[in-house]
């Protein structure tokens, strides 16, 4: 059974057959709270019923990940398994094609239906697969690649990590990743007093933001914040706490460093870091739910989907244990 934070995601693990009833449930619901007209919910609940049912009769270790969109009117729904994998995704995505160990039923009518629809798939390393279905002429669409996750430790119901974003009226995009004190209720309720404060005027400069986060903090348990800005200068960034930041150009990894500190209890004056980024690099934050094994490796190259490096991460480095938050923004060839 799926559980859902309020707007988080919800994690349909596909353990059997009733997997797809669940996921089509959960996706109609998800499109139909946001408001996606007409229908859209109806599509939702095909595509998610769709993914869950070829990790049932191909994948193992496969999960359905449903969830609103962070920019704009629309649900991402994502599948992840850990294999057999793909030799050829493009023919698996051929109506009818229904070869015994790979995953291919139904992939092209998922594509068909979605607004944005990207795979990843070999041999040996599993699938990831993103279906998005977005409001007709959603203005957010194509304008600012974005991919996150929000889920609660094992045993909770509501996760203490949280994830927003704005664009604001100049044209950039301010980012946030919270990650409230401890588990549970109380630390959920540390992360929305931080995108509350957030959303009063995120074009603000981040120390001013991170400022205003720390006053409205004050009555919480507290949190590490995450604040990051893009725009053609390239990443802003302004951190306090465990929070991991990172930009990815193909060629060097640019680690962001957050002062130590809690928002809302105890965090001295906020420091804004400045990280010239080439187009099409891509940023990437997440709290400690994830370890940091995949930054020993050398710098990967850029993917072509944030969604799926976010899948990815989650997939191959949560810690079930703790609360795991991960946004990931990858820049587009032109920036304001």
């Amino acid at each position: 059974m799926g559980v859902m934070n309020a707007p988080g995601t919800t994690q349909i693990p596909v353990d059997h057959v009733s997997a797809a009833h669940v996921a089509a449930r959960t996706a109609r619901t998800a499109a139909t709270v946001i408001g996606l007209p007409g229908p859209l919910p109806d599509r939702a609940a095909v595509v998610a019923s769709e993914l869950a049912s070829n990790l049932d009769k191909h994948a193992w270790d496969g999960a359905v990940y449903v969830q609103p969109l962070l920019l704009g009117t629309g649900i991402d729904v994502t599948a992840v398994d850990r294999g057999p994998g793909m030799a050829d995704p493009d023919r698996c995505l051929t109506d009818g094609h229904t070869t015994t160990g790979t995953l291919g039923v139904g992939l092209g009518a998922v594509r068909r239906m979605a607004t944005e629809f990207v795979i990843s798939s070999a041999p040996g390393d599993g699938t990831l697969v993103s279906a998005r279905l977005r409001a007709p002429n959603d203005p957010a669409r194509a304008r600012l690649d974005l991919g996150h996750f929000v889920l609660p430790a094992e045993g909770e119901v509501r996760s203490g990590d949280l994830a927003a974003a704005a664009e604001t009226a100049t044209g950039e995009w301010t980012l946030l990743l919270a990650d409230g004190l401890g588990h549970g209720a109380p630390a959920a309720d540390a992360a929305a007093a931080a995108e509350q404060a957030f959303r009063r005027d995120p074009a603000r400069p981040l120390p001013v933001l991170m400022s205003a986060l720390h006053t409205e903090l004050r009555h919480t348990r507290g949190a590490a914040v995450v604040l990051a800005r893009l725009s053609s200068r390239g990443v802003s960034f302004c951190g306090t706490g465990n929070i991991s930041g990172v930009v990815l150009t193909g060629t060097r990894n640019h680690h962001l460093l957050s002062a130590p500190g809690v928002v809302g209890l105890r965090a001295g004056r906020p420091h804004q870091h400045d990280v010239p980024a080439l187009p099409g690099s891509t940023l990437v934050l997440h709290t400690d739910g994830l370890d940091h094994h995949w930054l020993l490796g050398p710098p990967a190259p850029p993917h072509p989907s944030a969604q799926l490096v976010a899948a990815r991460l989650l997939r191959d480095h949560r810690v079930p244990a703790d609360d795991a938050g991960v946004l990931v923004a990858r820049l587009p060839e032109s920036l304001p």
